[in-house]
């Protein structure tokens, strides 16, 4: 079994580049599931995973959920507007009191960045970082980068152009990071206002022209124009936006021939995305969803399968 040394994953930084190369291994292992008459494998049965999402979520929710009951797990789904958050529980006690209902493991999404870390220090069950605020999102880049190794075969030497609203991405956080790890070479592509100014040790070219920037690009990732957190207030328009960086087919022509879509989701139609019909075989974001699930099960059983659980500190 490809062990991982931490109790939990937290952020990208959290794996070495052979933990992420066993993490994928895993994943490959547990694909043909999904074409199985019984999707189930017995892993972790007698575990309990937690999904506990402060933020609305489809795509990351329901994928730790049937990753986690492909393991045979018990799955409780907890959506803060129906627990008693909305009565003033304290995040704490919220864990806390899921820990203490026999969680083997907490998924956690919240709006604030750095809240699974803080957790981790404070309960003895496994935590998942599920997205936390601007900060990370680790599966979803495992996921990618998983992706991209299905579809190109390798991850060393290829070029990949993120694009968009890299300011406010955890998304591309976290995939800078991984894909760096990984020796990927890395493109930012955006309006400045949508680059932070200060990107600290990331190794990434940025660019401010679309079809200079995905030049010679094996691959194209996509971000969504989080217009939740303000983003509108970035850009003179939508529609400028849409004319100047959304990703069509005669976009695509300044890439490579063989180039890749990808896009985290959801999708804002006819604004990041135009016309997808016309790239379809380029296209990989229902991929992305498929071997996100793989992903999801791999993280879970290393983490998990050995039975043991995180060090907390209070």
């Amino acid at each position: 079994m490809d062990a991982l040394r931490t109790p939990h994953l937290l952020t990208v930084s959290d794996l070495t580049p052979g933990e992420m190369e066993g993490i994928f291994r895993t994943a490959d292992s547990f694909l043909d599931l999904s074409s199985r008459t019984v999707k189930k494998v017995p892993s972790l049965r007698g575990k309990t995973v937690v999904n506990l999402f402060y933020e609305p979520s489809t795509r990351t929710r329901t994928s730790f959920e049937i990753a986690a009951k492909r393991l045979s797990a018990d799955v409780i789904n907890i959506t803060t507007s129906q627990s008693s958050v909305v009565k003033g529980e304290s995040l704490l006690d919220t864990v806390r009191t899921i820990e203490a209902l026999g969680a083997d493991g907490v998924v956690i999404r919240h709006p604030a960045s750095g809240v699974p870390e803080w957790i981790s220090r404070r309960v003895g069950c496994h935590v998942i970082n599920a997205g936390d605020g601007l900060h990370e999102h680790p599966t979803q880049a495992l996921l990618d980068l998983f992706t991209i190794q299905k579809r190109k075969g390798r991850l060393k030497g290829l070029r990949v152009a993120i694009v968009g609203d890299i300011l406010h991405s955890r998304v591309a956080r976290s995939n800078i990071r991984a894909m760096s790890l990984m020796g990927i070479s890395v493109r930012l592509v955006g309006p400045p206002t949508l680059i932070p100014k200060d990107r600290g040790d990331w190794n990434a070219e940025v660019f401010h022209d679309l079809r200079e920037g995905i030049s010679d690009c094996d691959v194209v990732m996509a971000l969504r124009l989080q217009l939740e957190r303000a983003t509108a207030n970035y850009i003179p328009s939508l529609k400028e936006y849409a004319k100047f960086y959304g990703i069509s087919p005669s976009v695509l022509q300044s890439a490579r021939p063989d180039v890749l879509v990808l896009h985290p989701g959801p999708i804002n139609r006819g604004i990041e995305i135009q016309d997808e019909e016309g790239f379809r075989e380029h296209s990989g974001i229902l991929d992305q969803v498929h071997f996100g699930v793989g992903i999801r099960m791999a993280v879970l059983y290393l983490l998990m399968a050995g039975g043991n659980k995180g060090e907390g500190n209070a």
